[in-house]
């Protein structure tokens, strides 16, 4: 190899590594240019926190019906001002001024109003919360909480009860309608036993 060539072969190799030395540090700082120069971290930040905000959030559906059949063959439309579906479980719905009507085989009905309450879509159940008014067969039922349990067919009712009936008034602590067999239970502890005013005629 003539001295020429060896000068045109180590400027080419030189020449070569320049190249890639400046290929290398352009991309190196072009990926944190990039990201720098279009988003801030200000930015960054902002996006982040409003996308996880979309994602924990609930959906709210106004004036909603449901309609079903329990286990035991009874019918029952749920009415509710507002819905909104729980972050946690897709099933649970938070109800605001729910409206209950349940259909017994007897020909009897239960129509029970509350503030608030929530709604299983899957299993069914149902609590109302917050001044629940209840009425069955002329019977006007108060109390703060009333649980449905689909699957065990009752209604439980805690929370200041008090029952006005044709043949008298008594408060308790506990409420327990047995759907299917149609029998109430009522109990309480010894500091709240149960009071009653009944009219004997």
């Amino acid at each position: 190899m003539t001295l020429r060539k060896k000068k045109i072969f180590l400027t080419q190799l030189l020449l070569l590594i320049i190249g890639m030395l400046m290929l290398f540090f352009t991309y190196l700082n072009f990926d944190k240019k990039s990201t720098d120069g279009i988003l801030k971290n200000d930015t960054k930040l902002e996006i982040k926190n409003n996308i996880e905000d979309k994602e924990g959030k609930s959906t709210t559906f106004y004036n909603i019906t449901y309609s079903g059949i329990d286990l035991s063959g009874n019918r029952y439309i749920l009415k509710a001002k507002e819905a909104k579906n729980s972050e946690v479980k897709n099933e649970l719905l938070k109800l605001k001024n729910v409206k209950a009507t349940f259909y017994f085989k007897n020909n009897k009905m239960l129509n029970i109003t509350s503030n608030s309450g929530f709604y299983n879509n899957k299993t069914l159940d149902m609590i109302f919360e917050n001044e629940v008014n209840g009425n069955y067969d002329g019977s006007i039922l108060l109390a703060e909480k009333a649980e449905y349990l689909n699957s065990k067919n009752i209604l439980i009712i805690t929370d200041n009860v008090r029952v006005k009936d044709p043949k008298g008034v008594f408060s308790a602590e506990k409420l327990l309608f047995d759907i299917k067999r149609n029998t109430l239970n009522i109990s309480s502890s010894e500091k709240n036993k149960v009071r009653a005013d009944i009219n004997y005629k």
